[in-house]
């Protein structure tokens, strides 16, 4: 298995690439910022891109989607949980927050509902849906690689969670999809976080402050 991980943009969001040597596949997860940086790092691993796939709507994990499809193939498709929608469209509005450039994002075309599972090569994705830190915010369980492993987005941290204090974020809604669809992973899981270094299910079932393990 191919696992790129690197920081993207001003608010340094991770940018994750998930391929496989021996199909040729490979996936991106969360195209935050700097979409030539990316596609340079996708040509560094020369392998061919089969979908876009953001864990949310938030400009910092899709603000460089419409680039990099621009770049890589118009017709790529594009995944999002219907929960993050209106989110995903106000990408512009939302840089105009932060003072970030955001192009119009193309309309998604892979819905990325709970249980939906999403081959690559020999490998498969699993959606699981984890709001709270967004309506539609959802992590990917990675099946068929050596070591257990979770792609969670802005849901859980190397000894933090999410922020709920934006638009649709609910304290109680993350806590809930932590302990349900996270901390129900083995404990060696790998999580690739949003922002930061990994972290494991078993360490933050026993340590994390804000959403502490049963």
């Amino acid at each position: 298995m191919l696992l790129d991980v690197f920081p993207t943009g001003p608010l340094q969001a991770n940018c994750t690439l998930v391929g496989d040597t021996l199909s040729g596949e490979l996936v991106v997860i969360d195209p935050g910022a700097e979409p030539g940086l990316i596609a340079r790092r996708i040509a560094a691993a020369g392998l061919h891109v089969t979908a876009l796939l953001h864990t949310h709507g938030h400009i910092d994990h899709a603000g460089a989607t419409a680039g990099l499809v621009q770049a890589l193939d118009p017709g790529i498709p594009i995944g999002l949980n219907p929960g993050d929608l209106e989110l995903y469209h106000s990408l512009p509005e939302q840089g105009r927050m932060f003072g970030i450039s955001a192009e119009e994002p193309p309309e998604p075309t892979l819905w990325l509902e709970h249980g939906l599972r999403i081959p690559v090569g020999r490998f498969e994705l699993e959606v699981r849906h984890t709001p709270g830190h967004s309506p539609g915010s959802v992590s990917f369980v990675v099946h068929g690689g050596t070591r257990p492993l979770v792609i969670a987005g802005d849901v859980l941290f190397a000894g933090s969670i999410g922020r709920t204090d934006l638009w649709g974020g609910s304290f109680e809604q993350l806590a809930e999809s932590i302990r349900t669809q996270l901390y129900t992973l083995p404990d060696a899981t790998r999580v690739i976080t949003g922002h930061g270094p990994a972290t494991t299910i078993g360490q933050e079932r026993r340590t994390n402050p804000f959403v502490p393990g049963a």
